[in-house]
């Protein structure tokens, strides 16, 4: 019987990188301050359905969202995801969503899980990540300079057959 803790396993993470930052700063203020319907009016993140799919096959459905958010956000988030038929159109398993209170918690939830691959936004939490997942990816576009070592960069969703492998 093969150990499935070996097998390739991806986490994604959910804020500006499957739902689309709010405006041209990144900022998701329709989560954090708006109300649940102008955060369900929140799009997702150009080409992220035409993405995620087929990246669930590539990991034979072994693909986590993990996700740091207070019970607000975390509420908003489920509901983004019922209101686009996320589960749905992608293959991801329902049950295959994690939230935490605190960014260095995401890796606490890739150590339980045994993640190998993960999409992140964030260098900082891509940081934490460092020594527990091996394939570290930072999405989109970034502000600041990126200091973090070992990170593939993953400008859009158009790149992630390419580059998530």
């Amino acid at each position: 019987m093969k150990n499935t803790h070996s097998l390739p396993r991806l986490g994604i993470d959910i804020g500006r990188v499957l739902i689309a930052p709010e405006d041209a700063d990144g900022a998701d203020t329709s989560f954090i301050g708006g109300s649940l319907d102008d955060a369900l009016r929140t799009p997702p993140y150009e080409g992220m359905f035409d993405a995620v799919g087929p990246l669930v096959d590539r990991f034979e459905g072994r693909v986590w969202l993990v996700s740091k958010c207070g019970p607000s956000v975390q509420a908003k988030s489920r509901a983004w995801l019922r209101h686009h038929r996320f589960f749905e159109r992608t293959g991801i398993a329902p049950a295959n969503l994690r939230f935490c209170l605190q960014r260095p918690q995401k890796a606490d939830h890739c150590r339980e899980l045994h993640i190998t691959h993960f999409i992140d936004d964030r260098s900082d939490v891509l940081r934490h990540l460092e020594g527990i997942v091996p394939h570290r990816y930072l999405f989109g576009p970034q502000r600041k300079p990126v200091t973090v070592a070992g990170l593939v960069r993953l400008p859009a969703w158009q790149d992630a057959a390419a580059l998530v492998t």
